[in-house]
Formats: C-alpha cells, structure tokens, sequence
C-alpha cells in the first residue's frame, strides 16, 4: 500500500457527509445512475439509495469512473422504503419535483441533515414520493425545454449543496463516526478480505500505520 494512495482515501473519507444523501426513485438508464454516483463522490456523498423494484442495479462503469466503488450503495424495491431509512437517519427528504409548492432549489438549507430525491428521467418521482417528501425543489429554466437530464439536475443542486456545506465549515473535520470511518476505509483497501470476512461473519482486522491488515489466522485465507 502505498502512502499517496492510503493518504489520499483517508482525505476523501474525511470530507465524506454522512447527512447529506441521493435518493434515486426509478431512475434505471445506467448512464444516468453512473454518472449521479460520479456527481455523489465528487462533493462528498457517502450514501446513496436506489430504488430498483427487485431488479438490479445497473452502473456504467465508464460513465461512472469508478466511483461506484467509492459510494455505499443500497437498494429498496419500494421508494417509501429509502424514504424511511432518510428519515430514520433524523434526515429530510426533498424531491426534485415540479409542483406549485416547489421552491427555488437554492432556497433549501442543505447543511441540515437532508436527502434529494431524484426520480426517472421520462416520468419524474413517482407520487407516493413526492406526497411523502418534505419538500418540492426545482432547478428554474430560462430556455424552452421543461428541465434537465435528471443527472444534470443531480449535479447542479449536489453542487449547490457542497457550496453551502463549504461555506459553513462541514469539510473541515472528519464527520462519519469512527466504526463507519474504519470499515469503509478496511472496504476501501481490501475489497476481497473484507468479503470474506463479510462473508464467514467476522469483523474486518485492524489496520496498521501503513493501512496493511494485521493478519489473524483467519484473514491469511481470503
């Protein structure tokens, strides 16, 4: 393991925002799914949530330049589902959605714990999520097409979010809790040996300074 490369991960982990999540409702296109993730490593999202209806995730991996090994993945086969898991996490949900309720989306205080939901493309978020959202965001359009790609609108108000984070000082200590912040950094250097140690129900070992695994009986086989 080099030192750049274990420097380097330890930086991006320390300005990861555990608060700050992407909701994705129905959103299928792989190119689209790809380059949200992009987008999500880009200003710090360390989860996203994706709801699939019992199907798989699709990621373009050249779209996504391999940022989908970085961002912590889950998917729901209902939309209701990824809106509970935000809201049990203390975090509000907004949905990118064009209704007479919508705000500007640099209205939205995005330092407080928040969500942005984006649904797909063609059809926008679906109706139960735009009813169970706490709120409606919009990107304004000067022009004569009705709105953005989705992914597009991902990035603009993820963005906007990173700005207002910035100014407010969210960067400048780490921000994921301890057990999370090691395990995701184990995940990180150790894909394998932390799937098997996923896999035989162990806890991942303990790292030492140069980020190599303190070996146990049990690691010297994965």
């Amino acid at each position: 393991m080099s030192a750049n490369r274990l420097a380097r991960l330890r930086a991006t982990l320390d300005r990861r925002q555990p608060d700050l999540r992407v909701l994705l409702d129905g959103v299928h296109k792989p190119h689209n799914v790809s380059a949200i993730l992009r987008t999500c490593d880009a200003v710090g999202v360390y989860q996203a949530h994706a709801v699939v209806g019992g199907g798989r995730l699709d990621i373009h991996r050249h779209c996504a330049a391999g940022a989908g090994q970085w961002i912590h993945t889950v998917t729901h086969d209902h939309v209701t589902d990824a809106i509970a898991a935000a809201r049990s996490d203390g975090l509000c949900v907004y949905a990118a959605h064009a209704s007479e309720k919508a705000v500007d989306f640099r209205e939205v205080d995005y330092t407080a714990p928040c969500a942005v939901l984006m649904g797909a493309e063609l059809w926008g978020v679906s109706r139960v999520a735009a009813d169970q959202s706490d709120g409606h965001i919009v990107v304004p359009m000067a022009g004569l097409v009705e709105s953005l790609n989705v992914s597009v609108a991902a990035a603009v108000i993820l963005f906007e979010a990173q700005r207002q984070r910035q100014a407010a000082g969210c960067y400048d200590t780490p921000r994921l809790d301890p057990d999370r912040y090691r395990r995701t950094l184990f995940e990180w250097l150790h894909p394998r040996i932390a799937a098997h140690c996923r896999a035989q129900g162990m806890d991942y070992p303990a790292l030492d300074d140069d980020g190599d695994p303190i070996r146990s009986r049990s690691t010297d086989t994965a």
